[in-house]
Protein backbone atom coordinates (compact mmCIF):
# COMPACT_ATOMS: atom_id res chain seq x y z
CA UNK A 1 0.00 0.00 0.00
CA UNK A 2 1.37 3.82 -0.78
CA UNK A 3 0.82 7.05 0.82
CA UNK A 4 0.91 10.57 -0.42
CA UNK A 5 3.20 12.83 1.12
CA UNK A 6 3.32 17.04 0.69
CA UNK A 7 5.97 19.06 1.67
CA UNK A 8 6.01 22.06 4.20
CA UNK A 9 8.17 25.19 4.89
CA UNK A 10 11.91 24.72 3.97
CA UNK A 11 11.50 23.41 0.35
CA UNK A 12 10.94 26.36 -1.35
CA UNK A 13 12.88 27.92 -4.30
CA UNK A 14 12.95 30.18 -6.86
CA UNK A 15 11.62 28.32 -9.99
CA UNK A 16 9.97 25.78 -8.66
CA UNK A 17 6.85 23.95 -10.76
CA UNK A 18 8.54 26.24 -13.74
CA UNK A 19 8.58 22.70 -15.73
CA UNK A 20 5.06 22.12 -15.37
CA UNK A 21 3.90 25.90 -15.81
CA UNK A 22 5.81 25.86 -18.97
CA UNK A 23 4.64 22.64 -20.67
CA UNK A 24 0.73 22.04 -18.91
CA UNK A 25 -2.27 24.21 -19.05
CA UNK A 26 -3.72 22.41 -16.14
CA UNK A 27 -0.67 24.01 -14.13
CA UNK A 28 -0.92 27.24 -15.57
CA UNK A 29 -4.74 27.30 -14.29
CA UNK A 30 -3.41 26.69 -10.65
CA UNK A 31 -0.84 29.16 -10.60
CA UNK A 32 -3.51 31.85 -12.29
CA UNK A 33 -6.37 30.78 -9.78
CA UNK A 34 -3.83 31.53 -7.14
CA UNK A 35 -3.36 35.39 -8.01
CA UNK A 36 -6.29 36.10 -8.16
CA UNK A 37 -7.67 34.54 -5.36
CA UNK A 38 -4.94 36.22 -3.48
CA UNK A 39 -4.90 39.71 -4.74
CA UNK A 40 -1.24 39.74 -6.16
CA UNK A 41 1.27 37.94 -8.23
CA UNK A 42 2.41 35.00 -6.28
CA UNK A 43 3.05 33.04 -9.49
CA UNK A 44 5.83 36.03 -10.65
CA UNK A 45 7.32 35.46 -6.57
CA UNK A 46 7.14 31.58 -7.51
CA UNK A 47 8.71 31.65 -10.70
CA UNK A 48 11.05 34.61 -10.60
CA UNK A 49 11.56 35.68 -7.25
CA UNK A 50 13.37 37.38 -5.55
CA UNK A 51 14.04 35.13 -2.88
CA UNK A 52 13.49 37.55 -0.13
CA UNK A 53 9.59 37.75 -1.23
CA UNK A 54 9.33 33.88 -1.53
CA UNK A 55 10.85 33.82 2.19
CA UNK A 56 8.27 35.89 3.81
CA UNK A 57 6.15 33.12 5.56
CA UNK A 58 2.65 34.43 3.98
CA UNK A 59 4.36 33.91 0.98
CA UNK A 60 5.93 30.70 1.27
CA UNK A 61 3.10 28.79 2.41
CA UNK A 62 0.35 29.44 -0.46
CA UNK A 63 3.56 29.20 -2.52
CA UNK A 64 3.84 25.60 -1.80
CA UNK A 65 0.82 24.86 -2.11
CA UNK A 66 0.32 26.17 -5.31
CA UNK A 67 3.10 24.84 -7.01
CA UNK A 68 1.74 21.48 -4.80
CA UNK A 69 -1.67 21.57 -5.83
CA UNK A 70 -0.21 22.20 -9.66
CA UNK A 71 1.94 19.09 -9.91
CA UNK A 72 -0.80 16.89 -8.15
CA UNK A 73 -3.32 18.24 -10.59
CA UNK A 74 -1.10 17.43 -13.47
CA UNK A 75 -0.75 13.96 -12.41
CA UNK A 76 -4.52 13.39 -12.39
CA UNK A 77 -5.54 15.72 -15.46
CA UNK A 78 -2.58 14.99 -17.40
CA UNK A 79 -1.15 11.99 -16.70
CA UNK A 80 -4.64 10.01 -15.34
CA UNK A 81 -3.07 9.49 -12.16
CA UNK A 82 -5.46 6.98 -9.84
CA UNK A 83 -5.84 7.37 -6.21
CA UNK A 84 -7.14 4.26 -5.22
CA UNK A 85 -4.03 1.82 -4.10
CA UNK A 86 -3.63 5.21 -1.61
CA UNK A 87 -4.54 4.47 2.08
CA UNK A 88 -3.55 7.51 3.50
CA UNK A 89 -2.35 11.70 2.55
CA UNK A 90 -0.23 13.24 5.22
CA UNK A 91 1.85 16.69 4.94
CA UNK A 92 4.23 18.07 6.69
CA UNK A 93 2.80 21.40 8.63
CA UNK A 94 1.81 23.56 6.31
CA UNK A 95 1.72 20.18 3.95
CA UNK A 96 -1.59 18.89 5.57
CA UNK A 97 -3.15 21.82 3.98
CA UNK A 98 -1.98 20.31 0.71
CA UNK A 99 -3.28 17.12 1.34
CA UNK A 100 -6.49 18.14 2.54
CA UNK A 101 -7.36 19.80 -1.00
CA UNK A 102 -6.12 17.21 -2.96
CA UNK A 103 -7.82 14.45 -0.67
CA UNK A 104 -10.89 16.97 -1.69
CA UNK A 105 -11.93 17.74 1.99
CA UNK A 106 -10.72 21.59 1.60
CA UNK A 107 -11.15 23.89 -1.92
CA UNK A 108 -8.37 25.15 -3.48
CA UNK A 109 -9.14 29.10 -2.93
CA UNK A 110 -9.92 28.86 0.79
CA UNK A 111 -7.03 26.69 1.60
CA UNK A 112 -4.90 29.52 -0.27
CA UNK A 113 -6.49 32.37 1.99
CA UNK A 114 -6.06 30.37 5.15
CA UNK A 115 -2.28 29.37 4.62
CA UNK A 116 -2.13 33.25 3.94
CA UNK A 117 -3.39 34.39 7.11
CA UNK A 118 -1.77 31.55 9.34
CA UNK A 119 1.71 32.92 7.70
CA UNK A 120 0.88 36.56 8.95
CA UNK A 121 -0.61 35.03 12.31
CA UNK A 122 2.81 33.01 12.78
CA UNK A 123 5.35 35.71 11.76
CA UNK A 124 3.21 38.40 13.98
CA UNK A 125 3.01 36.07 17.10
CA UNK A 126 6.68 36.85 17.92
CA UNK A 127 9.19 39.75 17.16
CA UNK A 128 11.62 39.57 14.58
CA UNK A 129 15.20 38.44 16.60
CA UNK A 130 12.85 37.39 19.85
CA UNK A 131 12.61 33.81 18.47
CA UNK A 132 15.21 31.39 17.05
CA UNK A 133 14.69 27.81 15.69
CA UNK A 134 17.71 24.98 16.33
CA UNK A 135 18.24 21.93 14.10
CA UNK A 136 19.82 19.34 16.13
CA UNK A 137 21.43 16.81 14.12
CA UNK A 138 22.69 12.54 15.48
CA UNK A 139 20.84 13.19 18.77
CA UNK A 140 17.78 11.31 19.75
CA UNK A 141 14.76 13.03 20.64
CA UNK A 142 15.06 11.38 24.36
CA UNK A 143 18.26 12.79 25.03
CA UNK A 144 17.28 16.21 23.38
CA UNK A 145 14.54 16.45 25.84
CA UNK A 146 16.83 15.66 28.92
CA UNK A 147 19.30 18.93 27.73
CA UNK A 148 15.89 20.74 27.14
CA UNK A 149 14.92 19.95 31.12
CA UNK A 150 17.82 21.93 32.10
CA UNK A 151 17.14 24.90 30.56
CA UNK A 152 13.35 24.99 31.14
CA UNK A 153 12.96 27.30 33.76
CA UNK A 154 15.03 30.25 31.81
CA UNK A 155 12.05 30.43 29.06
CA UNK A 156 10.28 28.54 26.45
CA UNK A 157 12.20 25.92 24.27
CA UNK A 158 10.19 23.05 22.76
CA UNK A 159 10.96 20.41 20.07
CA UNK A 160 8.92 22.13 17.04
CA UNK A 161 9.86 19.20 14.55
CA UNK A 162 10.22 15.17 15.37
CA UNK A 163 11.40 14.99 11.70
CA UNK A 164 13.50 11.11 12.03
CA UNK A 165 15.70 9.67 14.22
CA UNK A 166 18.58 11.87 14.39
CA UNK A 167 16.83 15.10 12.87
CA UNK A 168 14.93 17.25 15.42
CA UNK A 169 14.15 20.45 15.36
CA UNK A 170 13.92 23.21 18.49
CA UNK A 171 11.83 26.34 19.06
CA UNK A 172 11.77 29.11 21.38
CA UNK A 173 13.35 32.35 22.78
CA UNK A 174 16.29 33.55 21.50
CA UNK A 175 17.88 33.34 24.95
CA UNK A 176 16.67 29.54 25.78
CA UNK A 177 18.06 28.39 22.41
CA UNK A 178 21.16 29.98 22.88
CA UNK A 179 21.36 28.38 26.29
CA UNK A 180 20.49 25.23 25.03
CA UNK A 181 22.88 25.62 21.69
CA UNK A 182 25.82 25.77 24.10
CA UNK A 183 24.79 22.83 26.11
CA UNK A 184 24.76 20.46 22.76
CA UNK A 185 28.16 22.25 21.66
CA UNK A 186 29.97 20.98 25.33
CA UNK A 187 28.74 17.95 25.16
CA UNK A 188 29.48 17.62 21.32
CA UNK A 189 26.65 17.71 19.90
CA UNK A 190 25.80 19.23 16.86
CA UNK A 191 23.15 21.79 16.31
CA UNK A 192 22.53 24.27 13.80
CA UNK A 193 20.69 27.70 13.85
CA UNK A 194 18.08 28.23 11.30
CA UNK A 195 17.59 31.12 9.11
CA UNK A 196 14.07 31.45 10.16
CA UNK A 197 12.10 34.70 10.75
CA UNK A 198 9.96 33.43 14.14
CA UNK A 199 10.08 30.34 16.15
CA UNK A 200 7.25 27.82 15.07
CA UNK A 201 5.82 25.11 16.67
CA UNK A 202 6.19 25.94 19.82
CA UNK A 203 3.62 27.30 22.92
CA UNK A 204 5.16 30.69 21.81
CA UNK A 205 2.53 30.61 18.44
CA UNK A 206 -0.32 30.32 20.75
CA UNK A 207 -1.49 33.88 19.63
CA UNK A 208 -1.59 33.22 15.75
CA UNK A 209 -3.10 29.68 16.84
CA UNK A 210 -6.11 31.71 18.27
CA UNK A 211 -6.45 34.49 14.98
CA UNK A 212 -6.37 31.20 12.83
CA UNK A 213 -9.26 30.01 15.14
CA UNK A 214 -11.60 32.55 13.74
CA UNK A 215 -10.23 32.09 10.21
CA UNK A 216 -10.79 28.23 10.50
CA UNK A 217 -13.78 27.77 12.15
CA UNK A 218 -16.19 29.50 9.37
CA UNK A 219 -14.72 27.42 6.37
CA UNK A 220 -16.19 24.27 5.37
CA UNK A 221 -14.47 21.03 5.26
CA UNK A 222 -15.91 18.21 3.31
CA UNK A 223 -15.80 14.95 4.65
CA UNK A 224 -12.62 13.16 3.35
CA UNK A 225 -12.31 10.84 0.65
CA UNK A 226 -8.56 9.76 2.27
CA UNK A 227 -7.51 9.30 5.92
CA UNK A 228 -5.36 12.46 6.67
CA UNK A 229 -2.11 12.16 9.03
CA UNK A 230 -2.58 14.55 11.91
CA UNK A 231 0.71 16.48 12.65
CA UNK A 232 -0.61 16.52 16.14
CA UNK A 233 -1.53 12.96 16.96
CA UNK A 234 0.20 11.35 14.32
CA UNK A 235 -2.82 9.38 13.77
CA UNK A 236 -5.45 9.20 10.51
CA UNK A 237 -8.41 11.76 11.23
CA UNK A 238 -11.22 11.92 9.10
CA UNK A 239 -13.98 14.08 11.07
CA UNK A 240 -13.90 17.52 9.44
CA UNK A 241 -14.51 18.92 12.56
CA UNK A 242 -12.07 16.77 14.28
CA UNK A 243 -9.55 17.80 11.84
CA UNK A 244 -10.18 21.69 12.45
CA UNK A 245 -9.31 22.05 15.72
CA UNK A 246 -6.44 20.13 15.04
CA UNK A 247 -5.00 22.19 12.55
CA UNK A 248 -5.11 25.34 15.30
CA UNK A 249 -3.29 23.02 17.76
CA UNK A 250 -0.95 21.91 14.93
CA UNK A 251 0.63 25.88 14.59
CA UNK A 252 2.04 25.53 18.63
CA UNK A 253 2.48 21.95 18.91
CA UNK A 254 5.31 20.09 17.87
CA UNK A 255 4.94 18.10 14.06
CA UNK A 256 5.30 14.74 14.69
CA UNK A 257 6.12 13.28 11.32
CA UNK A 258 8.54 10.83 12.64
CA UNK A 259 5.97 8.99 14.65
CA UNK A 260 3.26 9.58 11.23
CA UNK A 261 5.65 7.74 8.90
CA UNK A 262 6.02 4.53 11.30
CA UNK A 263 2.25 4.77 12.16
CA UNK A 264 1.65 4.46 8.60
CA UNK A 265 4.52 1.97 8.24
CA UNK A 266 2.74 -0.42 11.28
CA UNK A 267 -0.87 -0.20 9.33
CA UNK A 268 1.05 -1.32 5.47
CA UNK A 269 2.18 1.23 3.70
CA UNK A 270 5.46 0.11 1.80
CA UNK A 271 5.78 3.15 -0.73
CA UNK A 272 5.75 6.31 0.65
CA UNK A 273 5.47 9.34 -3.02
CA UNK A 274 6.23 12.73 -2.06
CA UNK A 275 4.15 15.34 -4.34
CA UNK A 276 5.49 19.08 -4.38
CA UNK A 277 8.81 21.22 -4.20
CA UNK A 278 11.95 19.18 -2.85
CA UNK A 279 12.44 15.87 -1.47
CA UNK A 280 12.68 16.54 2.05
CA UNK A 281 10.11 14.30 3.04
CA UNK A 282 11.08 10.71 0.81
CA UNK A 283 14.52 11.33 2.20
CA UNK A 284 12.91 11.21 5.57
CA UNK A 285 10.81 8.68 5.04
CA UNK A 286 13.75 5.85 3.89
CA UNK A 287 15.77 7.31 7.27
CA UNK A 288 12.75 6.51 9.68
CA UNK A 289 11.72 3.22 7.53
CA UNK A 290 14.72 1.70 6.32
CA UNK A 291 12.91 -0.82 4.00
CA UNK A 292 10.50 1.38 2.90
CA UNK A 293 10.23 2.73 -0.89
CA UNK A 294 10.28 6.41 -1.08
CA UNK A 295 10.17 8.52 -4.13
CA UNK A 296 9.33 12.30 -5.07
CA UNK A 297 7.45 13.64 -7.59
CA UNK A 298 8.69 17.50 -9.01
CA UNK A 299 9.67 17.19 -12.47
CA UNK A 300 8.62 15.67 -15.55
CA UNK A 301 11.62 13.25 -15.69
CA UNK A 302 10.41 12.19 -11.96
CA UNK A 303 6.89 11.26 -13.24
CA UNK A 304 9.36 9.47 -16.00
CA UNK A 305 11.25 7.25 -13.38
CA UNK A 306 7.96 6.22 -11.67
CA UNK A 307 5.67 5.34 -14.44
CA UNK A 308 4.89 2.33 -12.85
CA UNK A 309 2.25 3.56 -10.27
CA UNK A 310 0.37 5.86 -13.04
CA UNK A 311 -2.22 3.33 -14.76
CA UNK A 312 -3.01 5.42 -17.59
CA UNK A 313 -0.90 7.60 -19.50
CA UNK A 314 -1.34 10.38 -21.91
CA UNK A 315 1.66 12.26 -23.54
CA UNK A 316 2.69 15.78 -23.48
Amino acid sequence: MKALLFPGQGSQSIGMGLEFYKNFDTARKIFLEADENLNFKISKIILEGPEKELKLTQNTQPAILTVTCAIYNVLKKDFGLKLDNFKYYAGHSLGEYSALVCSGSLKFQDALYLLHERGKAMQEAVPVGKGAMLAILGSQIDEINQFIAKIKEKGICEVANDNANGQTIVSGNIESITNLQNILSKNKKKAILLPVSAPFHCSLMKGAAEKMKEKIEPVNFEKLNFEIISNVTALPENDPKKIKKLLVEQIYTKVRWRESIINMSNNGIREFIEIGPGKVLSGLSKRIIRDAKASSINSIEDIKNNIKWILKIKKF
